[in-house]
């Protein structure tokens, strides 16, 4: 069983994209989110599937990672994590479009609520930036972080060209103040 610390090591290698500690994911008024899920001996048997695929993924091999990430898929296959583990193997096998159809599985999955949700959204999003979707990017950048990733906000805010605009003026203002020169 991992503990919290190596399920930190290892979101932090699945999703090299996010900052350290975007699974702690919080609900609007900041509450941690807690996903409820029946331990059914499927369940199980998908959690220890994902686990052995994220080390196949960590060791470079991502054939083997989408075998245990497709095996754990049927084994629960109204799962939202599986798809969300799978969709990251499919995007480092190149497999965008693929990787996107995981990602809205595992959001319909979830309903849009909880660490599973926020986690899609922000892969999608990253994705959907990636590929030159600025709109549908900030539109799930903005869902990921109504959801609580702190990740996700700092690029709503880094999107919007006002903030931009803001932050570039507010930098040559500090600079000017750092060597002594008049704000005019």
């Amino acid at each position: 069983m991992a503990n919290e610390s190596d399920k930190a090591v290892l979101n932090s290698i699945f999703n090299p994209h996010l900052p350290l500690g975007t699974d702690n994911v919080t609900d609007i008024d900041g509450q941690a989110v807690e996903e409820e899920e029946i331990e059914t001996e499927a369940v199980k048997e998908a959690k220890r599937l994902e686990v052995l695929g994220v080390q196949a993924a960590e060791s470079g091999d991502i054939n083997a990672a989408m075998e245990y990430f497709n095996q754990a898929v049927e084994t629960v296959p109204d799962r939202p994590s599986g798809y969300n583990n799978r969709a990251q193997a499919l995007r480092l096998k190149g497999d965008v479009q693929g990787a996107l159809r995981d990602l809205d599985k595992a959001i319909e999955l979830s309903q849009g609520h909880g660490k599973a949700a926020c986690q899609a959204y922000t892969q999608r999003a990253l994705i959907r930036r990636l590929e030159g979707q600025e709109e549908k990017s900030l539109e799930d950048f903005k869902m990921a972080a109504y959801l609580g990733s702190e990740f996700a906000k700092s690029q709503v805010i880094q999107m919007n060209p006002y903030a931009a605009m803001c932050n570039k003026m507010l930098s040559e203002v500090m600079t000017k103040l750092k060597e002594g020169e008049s704000i005019d």
